[in-house]
């Protein structure tokens, strides 16, 4: 643990005062009219026909004094399904990167390194790449289809998920209309409610915008775990000090918070925190570099001491790194290992995206599985049975004037159960740029090598065909307005 604490027990009273003064002073914008009137029920202030809602101290005050008295109820905090063990060992089973819900924009060419939009074709390749890998697993909606009308696309990408795949995971529904359509398509393959509600962002700051508005509220009143996904920009859509930023940023969270209980008093409540600072030279957005990461921590300590709720800082997906290779696997890392560090719990190093979520590349992907295999090792436990004890062979060895434990039985057994062994990567570490294109020529020819590998799913042809029907009758009403 770097420094267990960022704020002190003053400061938490005076960003609690300030959360409190901007939502009461600026409020949110709520561009959903079932939500306007349930925070208006809640004793928000709520004017309808600019679809502003203000929060007065009291209530705020209120919900937050019963948020801490919940502290421990199971209810209260949202599931983090990137985290498989919740016990104390904080990098108990990293999740091994897979091709499931990144919908990144862009591909990158594992043979040509040429980025190109997302589309048909390359979401193909990708399903088949990663049935072949992590069959287990399954695959999901990794790439945004760019060749497809954006309200159909979720539906599109659902179609060639079920036929291709073997274990096909839900479509991210962006918009409620394509709810209906999904959950059809999932009741003609024997999955129930196939569809993913994907994240729930402010436009910051301070809008619910009518899309994530309208599916906030369909997710909350379903019951599911809700919270905000939140990824303010420090000097862009929150303060670029630090106090400035947190209180902007928690603010939201409780607006989400609040607005979800109005909806459904018994929902469980978590969200995410993805903070990001500008680089003012003009090079763009960062979510990963030491000021952004700062900001994230700052933040979600707050809101876990104000409020009681355990915020999750967003993991080493979103990363800086533009071109796949070790630098990419190491910055991903460095900031995984980071959040550890602050919050004691340890995210997935990352799946394959590059430029902060916006690139999937298929190499990248094989490299950080490699590295994540690695970082497991952390979470190994110590077992000491009279086998791994190995005092036989201990004793056998002595002093080691004669022989080694290299040389031994025991050793022969055990080295595949007991050390890191990467396929991509070498062991003795930065060999210079010949090393780096021996590391990309490797995880490129295994790239093809799995590909190859990879053997069609035999799926119902009746049900495909009621699939493609379910899509036609969507692609007609959604275009048709």
């Amino acid at each position: 643990m770097l420094q267990r604490c960022l704020l002190k027990d003053s400061d938490i009273e005076r960003l609690a005062d300030a959360v409190l003064a901007v939502l009461e002073r600026v409020g949110i914008l709520c561009q959903n009219d079932e939500l306007l009137r349930a925070l208006d029920a809640a004793g928000a202030k709520v004017d309808f026909a600019t679809q502003r809602v203000h929060f007065p101290k009291k209530m705020q005050f209120d919900f937050v004094e019963q948020l801490r008295s919940d502290v421990g109820r199971a209810y209260l905090h949202a599931e983090r399904p990137w985290i498989e063990d919740e016990d104390d060992r904080g990098f108990a089973r990293i999740g091994m990167p897979d091709l499931e819900t990144q919908v990144a924009q862009f591909v990158l060419d594992p043979d040509t390194g040429e980025r190109r939009s997302g589309n048909k074709a390359d979401f193909v390749r990708l399903i088949q790449l990663g049935d072949a890998l992590h069959r287990e697993v399954g695959v999901g909606h990794c790439l945004l289809l760019t060749d497809v009308p954006p309200l159909v696309e979720p539906l599109e990408a659902a179609l060639l998920l079920a036929e291709h795949t073997h274990r096909p995971h839900a479509a991210f529904a962006w918009n409620v209309r394509q709810i209906p359509y999904l959950a059809e398509m999932g009741e003609v393959l024997g999955y129930p409610n196939w569809f993913n509600y994907g994240a729930i962002c402010f436009a910051h700051p301070l809008r619910f915008d009518r899309d994530v508005a309208d599916r906030f509220v369909h997710k909350v009143k379903a019951g599911s775990p809700t919270g905000l996904t939140a990824m303010p920009v420090a000097g862009v859509t929150a303060p670029v000090t630090l106090a400035g930023f947190v209180a902007v940023a928690a603010a939201e969270h409780l607006a989400t918070w609040i607005a979800a209980r109005a909806l459904n008093p018994a929902v469980r409540l978590g969200g995410s925190m993805w903070g990001g600072t500008v680089d003012m030279r003009g090079s763009g957005t960062s979510y990963c570099s030491f000021d952004a990461m700062l900001y994230s921590f700052a933040t979600v300590e707050f809101l876990r001491r104000w409020c009681g709720i355990d915020v999750p800082v967003g993991g080493g997906e979103y990363c800086d790194a533009k071109a796949p290779g070790l630098y990419a696997a190491l910055e991903k890392a460095y900031k995984a290992m980071t959040i550890a560090a602050f919050s004691g719990r340890h995210p997935g190093i990352g799946s394959g995206l590059l430029d902060e979520g916006k690139i999937l590349s298929p190499v990248q992907l094989l490299i950080e599985r490699d590295f994540t295999l690695g970082a497991r090792h952390f979470a190994r436990a110590v077992e000491p049975t009279p086998e791994l004890l190995a005092l036989d062979e201990i004793a056998e060895v002595g002093l080691g004037l004669d022989t080694s434990h290299l040389g031994t039985d025991h050793t022969l057994s055990h080295f595949r159960s007991s050390l890191w062994l990467p396929q991509l990567l070498r062991r003795a570490g930065w060999a210079g740029t010949d090393y780096e294109k021996e590391i990309l020529a490797k995880a490129r020819a295994k790239v093809t090598e799995i590909a190859a590998s990879y053997a069609k799913p035999s799926v119902d042809p009746d049900k495909l065909a009621a699939l493609r029907a379910i899509v036609t009758r969507a692609r007609k009403e959604f275009l048709a307005r």
